[in-house]
């Protein structure tokens, strides 16, 4: 009796997965299907420059080591700093009326701090791009 009702509790349980499963075996399909469409209907037109190496705006015909600027790593670092800033500033004003007062002065500070290092390179000239 009671191997009886378990079962019949799983079964209640996975069949609310059923919807889940479609949805993947649709998404599937559909990606094959257009990906199988592309590969029939799509024109094939080769040529030299379209077959030729290229990488990241250089030509890959000069030095592989060839020098980049540090102020490019730097603006991407500064990217990353203030993209998570917004990660961080979201969930928080989400929640900002159950948090109370000591969570605002607490993201007041965190943003405080990003701008003073924001205002730091920017006297420095590290956003200055020729």
């Amino acid at each position: 009796m009671c191997a009886v009702l378990a079962a019949e509790v799983a079964g209640a349980v996975l069949a609310q997965y059923w919807p889940i499963l479609l949805f993947m075996a649709v998404a599937a399909g559909l990606g094959m299907a257009l990906l199988t469409i592309g590969l029939v209907v799509a024109p094939r037109r080769p040529a030299a420059q379209k077959l030729s190496p290229y990488e990241c705006g250089f030509e890959a015909f000069e030095d592989a080591r060839m020098k980049f600027d540090v102020r490019y790593y730097l603006i991407a670092i500064l990217f990353i700093i203030f993209d998570l800033e917004i990660a961080f500033l979201f969930p928080w004003a989400v929640v900002f009326d159950r948090i109370g007062l000591v969570a605002l002065i607490e993201m007041v500070l965190f943003i405080a701090l990003l701008v003073v290092g924001f205002i730091y390179i920017w006297k420095k000239g590290a956003l200055e791009w020729e």
